[in-house]
């Protein structure tokens, strides 16, 4: 604002001097001030840096998303490729060792933190709060337009969860962008429950939350799998528990059925034409307490479902069966995680993605 401001002042002064229309000084004004874009440092460190995009407000009150960078100052400057990393649900961007194996690779590396998740939360807001999946390809393209200022012409888009669950579901309506590939790491794409929840709990309450979008809904006590992740428990892993919360907070009705509202659109024929790498561990624990089993499986989702309904997403789906992988591959045992990234540059050599 202070920036404007002090455009504004000079440009009278210019327009009084050379009798130039205010109006269109006014107009130049403000497009170059809407145009600097602030970047500041990120929690991250070592050339991490975020930017805000606000959004207005929604049905809660104010909100914004936040994109985070970071590039490889030894790579070419005129790599024109990048990855735009899209968190699930409980989450934000804080796999930093993830960036750096895509920077090392020359890849120009994006995140977003998603609106009312992370970095992006503001006062006022209900966290991972959603009632359409859709609210977030604001997010999605407010990310892909920062990276287009960077210079960026081929973009590589990867979700985690319910990021895949997005990304899947953007990925199906805007076929046209600048996105060539497309990674799934675990995708969301069904419930993890019995068929009578499937077939009649969950339309019921979708359809009650056209009434009471509030309505909430415990996700039971299980913290097995934030166990099998930090380092305070069983895993390897510190991370921010007021963002990624080691017990999941109930979930709004509306949540439930935008979730539902989602996994119709990409059970019924997703068609994504872009070449898609589909990964995922081979097997699920849901033991209702943290067992060893849960340091070598997903513990969130069902793979045979990932696998199922991930084949059909579109004609260009290849599979990656992950042995020993948690729910987000990435935080996996190191010599498992380092077959994820593997895995993850052979399909982009295989595919022709890192030509530019």
């Amino acid at each position: 604002l202070r920036q404007l401001i002090r455009i504004f002042v000079n440009t009278i002064q210019y327009n009084m001097n050379f009798r130039i229309p205010l109006i269109n000084i006014l107009l130049i004004a403000i497009t170059i001030s809407v145009n600097a874009r602030e970047w500041q440092q990120d929690i991250l460190g070592d050339g991490f840096e975020l930017t805000y995009i606000n959004h207005g407000n929604d049905y809660s009150g104010p909100i914004r998303s936040t994109v985070i960078k970071n590039k490889n100052p030894e790579c070419d400057n005129g790599l024109k490729r990048g990855i735009l990393y899209v968190h699930g649900y409980n989450d934000y961007f804080f796999q930093k060792e993830m960036a750096e194996q895509f920077m090392d690779s020359c890849w120009t590396f994006y995140a977003t933190d998603l609106r009312k998740y992370g970095r992006s939360i503001l006062p006022g807001n209900k966290k991972f709060q959603v009632r359409d999946i859709k609210e977030y390809f604001a997010d999605i393209d407010s990310a892909l337009s920062v990276m287009r200022e960077d210079g960026i012409e081929e973009v590589i888009l990867m979700g985690h969860s319910t990021g895949g669950l997005t990304t899947s579901v953007y990925m199906s309506e805007k076929p046209d962008t600048i996105i060539k590939g497309l990674i799934l790491n675990s995708p969301f794409l069904e419930w993890n429950m019995g068929s009578a929840m499937r077939k009649l709990v969950i339309p019921t309450v979708s359809t009650l939350s056209y009434l009471i979008p509030g309505m909430s809904f415990s996700q039971g006590d299980n913290t097995a799998y934030g166990e099998s992740l930090l380092k305070d428990h069983h895993g390897e892993w510190e991370y921010n528990t007021n963002w990624k919360l080691l017990h999941s907070q109930k979930v709004e009705a509306s949540w439930i059925r935008a979730i539902d509202n989602a996994h119709s659109i990409i059970q019924d024929g997703a068609n994504i034409k872009i070449p898609i790498l589909l990964m995922h561990s081979d097997s699920s624990v849901n033991d209702s307490e943290w067992t060893e089993a849960y340091q070598h499986a997903d513990g969130v989702l069902n793979v045979e479902d990932i696998s199922r309904i991930g084949r059909k997403l579109g004609p260009q789906v290849r599979e990656a069966t992950i042995n020993g992988g948690l729910h987000d591959l990435m935080l996996s045992e190191p010599e498992i995680r380092n077959n994820v990234y593997q895995t993850i540059f052979k399909w982009i050599e295989d595919k022709g993605l890192n030509q530019s």
